[in-house]
C-alpha cells in the first residue's frame, strides 16, 4: 500500500500533521511538492498520487478540491483544518489513528479495497471543450456582474425550457456543493445523501427560483449578450469562451471516493451559523 498526502500550502499546522502521519505509518508515503520542502523530503506532483491507494488531504475544502481534481478514482480522506469542512470528515486529533485504521482495512480486505462513500461530480462540455469534473458546482458567468453586466440566458432541462432572460449567470451544483457558491446565491441546502442537482440562476431579472432536478438530467445553458462567457469548475478552473456559448452539464463524471468516517452534514452545517 502507498499513501499520498496533500497539505494546505503555507499552513505550518498542516505540514506538521503531514509529517506526523508520515512518521506513524509503516507503508510508503509520498507528499506534495510544496509540503515536501517543509519536511525536507522529495515531493511529487499531485497528479502522480493517482497511483496511490489512499490520498490524505489536510486543510479546508479548497485543499480537498485541489487534491481530488488530480487523483482520479483514488480514495481521498479529508482532515479538517478549516472553519466548516463539509468535505473533510476527519478531525486533526484523529488523523493518525484514522489513517492507521484505513491501512488495516486495506490489508484485511482480500482485494485490498478501502470502504468509501462516493460523491457525484459534474461534467460541463461545449463545442470542442470540456471542463475538469466539478465536485461543488459548474458556473456559466458573465465577465462582469451587476448593472451593465450579465448575460442573456436560456436554460433547458432534458430539452425542456426552464427559464430564460437576463442574469449574471447560472449555477449547477451537486448536493455536496449546495453549501458553497450555491448557498451564497440564495440556493437551497441539500443533504449529500439526496441524489440530484441544484439549478440556480444568479441575480436573474424575472427569473425562476432554484430547482432541484434528477441526477440523470442534462442541463443545457445557452449564454449570449456579453463580450465573453466564463465557464467555471469549482470556482478555480476558468475557461473564457466567445458567445454565443452552449454548455451541457450532467453527472456523468467519475465520482469522488471519500475514505474515512462518514461526513456529519449537520455538525458541519452548525458551523455556518
Amino acid at each position: 500500500m502507498q499513501i499520498g498526502i496533500v497539505a494546505q500550502q503555507d499552513n505550518p499546522r498542516a505540514a506538521s500533521l503531514a509529517g506526523d502521519i508520515r512518521d506513524a505509518v509503516a507503508v510508503p508515503v509520498v507528499v506534495d511538492e510544496a509540503t515536501a520542502g517543509t519536511l525536507d523530503v522529495t515531493g511529487v506532483p499531485v497528479e502522480r498520487m493517482a497511483a496511490c491507494d489512499l490520498v490524505v488531504s489536510i486543510g479546508g475544502d479548497g485543499t480537498f478540491l485541489y487534491a481530488a481534481r488530480g487523483i482520479g478514482p483514488t480514495p481521498i480522506m479529508g482532515v479538517n483544518l478549516g472553519e466548516v469542512g463539509f468535505l473533510n470528515a476527519t478531525a486533526p486529533e484523529n488523523a493518525v489513528s484514522t489513517v492507521r485504521r484505513t491501512i488495516e482495512q486495506h490489508d484485511a480486505a482480500g482485494d485490498g479495497a478501502i470502504q468509501t462513500q462516493d460523491i457525484s461530480r459534474l461534467r460541463a462540455t461545449g463545442d470542442g471543450w470540456t471542463l475538469p469534473p466539478a465536485l461543488n458546482e459548474v458556473a456559466i458567468m458573465a465577465p462582469q456582474r451587476g448593472p451593465g453586466g450579465g448575460l442573456t440566458i436560456e436554460v433547458r432541462v432534458d430539452g425542456s425550457l426552464y427559464t430564460g432572460g437576463h442574469a449574471d449567470g447560472v449555477l449547477v451544483a451537486t448536493p455536496a456543493g449546495s453549501t458553497a457558491y450555491n448557498l451564497s446565491e440564495g440556493g437551497p441546502l441539500v443533504h449529500p445523501d439526496v441524489s440530484g442537482m441544484v439549478l440556480n440562476e444568479m441575480c436573474a431579472t424575472n427569473g425562476m427560483g432554484p430547482l432541484v432536478i434528477d441526477p440523470d438530467a442534462v442541463v443545457t445553458v445557452r449564454a449570449d449578450g456579453a463580450e465573453s462567457v466564463a465557464a467555471v469548475s469549482d470556482g478555480r478552473i476558468h475557461r473564457e469562451l466567445d458567445p454565443p456559448v452552449v454548455t451541457s452539464v450532467s453527472t456523468d463524471a467519475p465520482p469522488v471516493r471519500i475514505a474515512g468516517p462518514e461526513i456529519d452534514f449537520f455538525a458541519a452545517l452548525g458551523k455556518l451559523e
